[in-house]
């Protein structure tokens, strides 16, 4: 399912069956003291591998996943002072227009991109693509992270950003990736997430926005496989409104 472990003949097959392309993105910015910084675009690409297989496994539909860019706009995270890549706006719908004028000059045309994070706003950019390519679908889902959260763990238990979301995922699968000895709740405030001069460094000291002391492998094994199953669930539904 992954498109990068495909021979070019075997993605103009898949092109030709009008499999659907999933486009994730990633981004590399801080993750509080105790995860690393690739958090992102390693969680846009395994979430979304896995639940292309689950897809075709439930539900017998065929998609393939592109592997993440790992840079994207984040200027939330420059108060930091490292951990971060950032490209500007502009570059990064530009990379993406290119992105999808090659996928659809293959002849995909059932397309999804997943927005990794919060500043990967795409949708201006890819609506005006549409407009000028002929019988091509572009969508994005809606993240099922904030529901999944509050049926499991409940929305009292504030989670923005490195909390106990990800911190558990981490634990979960890949425990080596986390320094356990900095895993400590800090006073934080929640930011709007909408300001366009949002800083996460004016929210919280070590960049953890949100309660860390929920976290477990034991939760990060229950939000996995609702995730897995929730996005096979989108891919399947996708199929069915655009065959």
């Amino acid at each position: 399912m992954e498109f990068g472990k495909l021979t070019y003949a075997e993605i103009k097959d898949a092109a030709q069956s009008n499999w659907i392309i999933i486009v994730p993105t990633g981004c590399t910015e801080q993750q509080g003291l105790h995860l690393t910084v690739d958090f992102d675009t390693w969680l846009a690409e395994n979430l979304w591998s896995s639940a292309s297989t689950l897809a075709a496994e439930r539900f017998n539909v065929d998609s393939l996943v592109l592997s993440p860019m790992p840079f994207g706009p984040t200027p939330e995270h420059l108060g930091f002072g490292s951990g971060y890549i950032n490209i500007s706006q502009d570059l990064h719908e530009s990379v993406y227009k290119e992105v999808l004028q090659s996928l659809t000059d293959q002849g995909f045309k059932r397309i999804i991109i997943w927005q990794g994070c919060g500043q990967h706003q795409l949708a201006p950019m890819t609506e005006g693509f549409v407009n000028n390519v002929l019988d091509v679908n572009v969508f994005f889902p809606v993240s099922p992270f904030q529901t999944i959260w509050n049926d499991l763990v409940g929305p009292e238990v504030l989670d923005g950003h490195a909390a106990s979301f990800a911190t558990s995922l981490s634990l979960y699968l890949r425990p080596e990736n986390v320094r356990n000895d900095q895993i400590h709740n800090i006073e934080f405030t929640m930011p709007n997430w909408s300001d366009p001069n949002l800083d996460f460094s004016k929210h919280s000291k070590t960049g953890t926005i949100g309660d860390l002391s929920v976290a477990s492998a034991e939760l990060g094994k229950k939000l996995w496989e609702s995730l897995v199953s929730e996005c096979s669930q989108i891919i399947f539904d996708y199929d069915q409104r655009t065959k």
